[in-house]
């Protein structure tokens, strides 16, 4: 009986994690298309990962549960969490950590050696419920009817508390927004000295804040995301408005992750003729106070900022049309 036991918490624990993982992803749609995006996945496929991903998870809560389809569950599982682990592997060894929403925007936290640790766990288990459908087929009616029972009321009873502590985590992430916001408004304070940054273009090379001042001009930076169709909507409008106002002010697109994902992104948008920079993390952001995307910042041609940050598509849109007036005197 112990290994008869030992699979079926193993497959409730697959089930449970897995089910959690999925509701977590289908729950914030946007988030998981922008985690996806971050994990290096070709934004032309990312709209199907944010969707095919938590779909597979579902299936596999739902297989491991049923006795006639726990092998091919536990292969699929295998399957998720093997591409999973190596996608992890190779962005800290390229010194990126992207945060893993892997239950949703309420777990979402950078990836680091604690989520290859969760993942082997997770491997271990997987191994154990294919091994189980393999040399046990009978393992799911060997244990009687009562005993099931129980080990289903567990796993509802596992599955509210991890529901619980992420609602926790989520109040938490609020109350901790929210205490930010009273410490200190979004963005710096009009008149400021324009933090100097030097990012990485899509073409390879750097770009400072001080090359773009030289051209005696005042620059619009306009923070985005690949996987916001905010910013995507917004970013093509961009070019428009460089020709309108080529002639003083200078537009930048500000993201952060892949260049070779950005710059695709770029082409898609149309902005051949705009700077497209990249930011490790989030270092021109948190400089300049940003904490969201689509938003923009205006420098005026001595490095100062010359309005309040812009946050979202229609205020940075009427930062655009300002900057214009503005250039014009």
């Amino acid at each position: 009986m112990p290994i008869e036991y030992g699979v079926w918490i193993s497959r409730l624990v697959v089930g449970v994690l897995f089910g959690l993982s999925a509701v977590g992803k289908l729950a914030d749609p946007v988030g998981t298309r922008k985690a996806v995006g971050e994990f290096g996945v070709p934004l032309r496929w990312v709209p199907a990962v944010g969707w095919g991903l938590p779909a597979s998870e579902g299936l596999v809560a739902v297989a491991v549960l049923v006795p006639w389809t726990v092998l091919p569950g536990a292969v699929l599982a295998l399957l998720l969490l093997v591409v999973f682990t190596l996608a992890v592997a190779r962005l800290l060894k390229r010194g990126e950590r992207p945060a893993c929403s892997c239950f949703g925007a309420v777990s979402a936290e950078p990836i680091g050696a604690r989520t290859l640790v969760r993942n082997g766990v997770l491997l271990v288990l997987a191994l154990l419920v294919a091994w189980g459908a393999v040399a046990h087929p009978r393992v799911p009616g060997a244990l009687p009817t009562d005993d099931a029972v129980w080990l289903a009321v567990a796993a509802l009873l596992v599955a509210a508390l991890a529901w619980l502590w992420g609602e926790v985590r989520a109040l938490r992430k609020r109350v901790d927004e929210q205490a930010l916001s009273t410490l200190g408004a979004e963005g710096l304070p009009v008149g400021a000295v324009a933090p100097e940054f030097e990012l990485l273009d899509v073409a390879g090379g750097r770009t400072s804040l001080a090359s773009l001042l030289e051209r005696e001009r005042h620059v619009l930076l306009v923070f985005v995301h690949p996987g916001c169709e905010l910013c995507a909507a917004l970013a093509r409008e961009l070019p428009r408005w460089q020709e309108r106002t080529a002639h003083a002010l200078t537009i930048v697109v500000v993201g952060n992750g892949d260049a070779a994902e950005h710059a695709e992104w770029g082409r898609e948008q149309g902005l051949a003729d705009i700077p497209v920079l990249v930011q490790q993390g989030n270092e021109a952001a948190l400089r300049y106070r940003v904490r969201g995307t689509p938003s923009a910042v205006l420098i005026d041609a001595d490095g100062r900022v010359a309005a309040p940050v812009a946050r979202g598509a229609i205020a940075a849109r009427e930062l655009i049309v300002r900057a214009k007036t503005v250039v014009r005197r």
